[in-house]
This record gives C-alpha cells, structure tokens and sequence, in this order.
C-alpha cells in the first residue's frame, strides 16, 4: 500500500506529465495548423509535409491516448484506489508505478492484457 506521501508524490508527477503532454498537444496542432495554410510549390513539398503530418499525428494520437490513462490515474488517486491493479484488485508494485506512473495493471495481469490485445 502507498503511503500518502508517494501518492502526493506521484500525483505531481501525473500533473507535471500532464501538463507538458498538454503544452506539446497545442503546439503540434498549431504548427499543423499553419502548415495547412502554407501555399505548396510542388509535389516533393506535399509528400514532404503529408508524411510529416501523418507522424505528427500519430504522435498527437499517441500523446492523446496518454493524457486520457493519467487523467484516469489521477482520478483514481481522487477515489483512493490508485495503485490498485484493475484486473486482480491486488497493489501494484511501486517500482511499477515509478516506470509508469498511470499503470493500470499489475505486471501479471498487463501480460493478460497484451497476450489479449494482440489476440484480438
């Protein structure tokens, strides 16, 4: 069990991470913006800027996916059940936890998650 000074701990981790994936998220969807508006001079300079744009936007869908698991994290710690696996309701190890902060299963049972993931 976590003790209230590592959930505080690892409640400013989740915010700080936060924060930057959500600076980083209005960057990128303003640089993408204003490439949007940029007059293109030939195709070499649209396959350029395509591709471009579709790993920023993987990258977004990525960061996306990233906010959502920390909100989730910081909302448990809210609850009183941060740390808890999901799925077997047993803690999760802290050394876990300190790798990724907003782990929602325990070392077993992610390995069930991701054998079923790739499965389906």
């Amino acid at each position: 069990m976590l003790t209230q000074s590592e959930l505080h701990e690892f409640e400013t981790k989740l915010l700080a991470r936060k924060a930057k994936i959500e600076a980083n998220l209005n960057k990128t969807s303003t640089e993408l913006d204003d490439i949007r508006e940029l007059e293109l001079n030939d195709e070499a300079d649209y396959a350029s800027i395509s591709t471009d744009t579709a790993i920023d936007n993987a990258i977004l869908e990525q960061q996306r996916q990233e906010l959502a698991e920390i909100e989730l994290a910081l909302d448990k710690i809210k609850r009183g059940v941060y740390g808890t696996c999901e799925m077997c309701e047993e803690p999760i190890g802290k050394a876990r936890l300190e790798v990724k902060n907003f782990a929602r299963y325990c070392i077993t049972c992610r390995e069930v998650v991701e054998k079923n993931r790739l499965k389906g």
